[in-house]
């Protein structure tokens, strides 16, 4: 009896399980993707996927599918494998791309000489439109596959100018590229960090952006859908961290269970010895609050609020930076404008909190016959600590830019940490202050 050959699977159904699938059920169900989709399929994963995938493929197969990569990719690919089989996976690559591949490893995976593609469309000023569209067309069927602009290059591979696709078809066929091209060049340098990229493309508007050297030679491109995975990772990482952690390197299932316990583990451990001061705190005030039992009620209303507007404020201030809407110049500016923030929303739960134990006290009794004193000492306590709380949270992240740390590290659980000490603090000082010769 013939068995029949296993039906081929659609590359969204085998994306959409992807996550789920072991490695070689990956490897497996990869094989029965038709070759019409299959390549696109595999340019659709990401450098890590692609990098797990060729692993656990023979070697012809790893040849086939590095090979369709561009430069830049893999690159990214081979950086995702552990170093003792990047030799074997240069060695599959033909000699061009492996020069290629080995100049852009000299870079740094985070500057625009990592991010760049070194293959882009070039043509030279004195040719004609008509010579220079038969050129790029020649070019896009030899090795250029992104092509956005041309870059108008001389012998010695300066960058001159830019001239876009549509404006050489636009062009008579007997001009000359140097009569047509831009001269009013965006660039960057091949050490340019790719946040700096990333604010430029946003700024500019651009498809592509030009890498030149010192000596303004063009090295490279780094393309808008390069800079968008760029964005997305430094987005995922200052998440990661404002959420009380160390950013993850991977995906959440491609994270071995011992790494997320550690990556998670040492930040709850400061936080909870953190929080230890809080307890200590406690203990400091013991007497009063022996005295005055109603005040303890109130603890959590008065450090959770200080804690929910210091989050609210690094949130903001580390999101600010990182856009550059705010910069380091601007502290006392922030400062300024977040200790007003910080005494109307006071103010704003001040109020609430007064009402509603006044409320409470006249239908409930539920605070004897120094309710009033009670009710300012929370409202005064809320002003204090959310104004503390939104002035500390918002100048954290300043000072962690000022000593060279990222302010993404200012997370939102250590602010609240750092405010829920200092809250009961303003709030014992203000409850001595008014209750003094009645509750205390």
């Amino acid at each position: 009896m013939e068995t029949q050959d296993p039906e081929p699977i659609f590359p969204q159904e085998l994306r959409d399980a992807w996550p789920a699938l072991s490695r070689d059920e990956r490897v497996e169900s990869f094989k029965l993707v038709p070759h019409a989709t299959a390549d696109d399929f595999f340019l659709s994963l990401s450098a890590q996927e692609q990098a797990d995938l060729i692993l656990a493929l023979g070697p012809g197969e790893r040849r086939t599918w590095l090979r369709l990569l561009a430069p830049d990719d893999a690159v990214d690919v081979i950086q995702a494998t552990p170093p003792a089989t990047r030799d074997a996976l240069l060695r599959e690559l033909d000699d061009t791309t492996r020069r290629e591949v080995h100049a852009l490893l000299a870079y740094a995976e985070d500057n625009a000489g990592g991010l760049m593609n070194p293959r882009f469309a070039r043509v030279r000023p004195e040719m004609t439109i008509d010579e220079a569209i038969s050129y790029l067309r020649r070019q896009t069927r030899e090795k250029v596959e992104t092509v956005y602009y041309a870059y108008v290059l001389d012998p010695q591979q300066h960058l001159l100018g830019v001239v876009s696709l549509r404006q050489l078809f636009q062009s008579a066929p007997d001009k000359r590229v140097e009569d047509v091209m831009s001269r009013d060049l965006v660039t960057v340098s091949e050490d340019t960090d790719q946040e700096a990229v990333s604010r430029l493309f946003a700024s500019q508007s651009l498809m592509a952006i030009p890498v030149v050297d010192a000596e303004r030679r063009m090295k490279g491109i780094v393309t808008v859908d390069d800079i968008v995975q760029v964005v997305q990772e430094e987005a995922t990482e200052d998440i990661q961290k404002v959420g009380g952690m160390e950013a993850l390197d991977a995906p959440y299932f491609e994270v071995s269970f011992p790494s997320m316990l550690k990556k998670r583990a040492g930040w709850l451990l400061v936080l909870f010895l953190g929080e230890m001061l809080t307890a200590t705190a406690m203990g400091y005030f013991e007497e009063e609050i022996a005295r005055a039992v109603v005040l303890a009620l109130f603890v959590p209303l008065i450090i959770s609020s200080g804690g929910n507007s210091g989050s609210q404020a690094t949130t903001l201030i580390i999101r600010s930076l990182a856009l550059n809407e705010v910069r380091l110049r601007d502290g006392w500016r922030v400062a300024r404008r977040e200790v007003l923030a910080g005494v109307a929303l006071g103010a704003i739960l001040g109020g609430v909190g007064i009402v509603r134990i006044l409320v409470w006290q006249h239908f409930f009794g539920s605070y004897g016959e120094h309710a009033v004193l009670v009710a300012l000492t929370v409202g005064l306590s809320l002003v204090g600590v959310v104004t503390w709380g939104t002035l500390s949270g918002s100048m954290l992240p300043f000072a962690l830019r000022r000593l060279g740390f990222d302010p993404a590290s200012a997370s939102a659980p250590f602010v609240a940490t750092l405010v829920d000490v200092s809250g009961l603090v303003i709030y014992f000082t203000v409850a001595s202050l008014l209750l003094r010769g009645t509750l205390l």
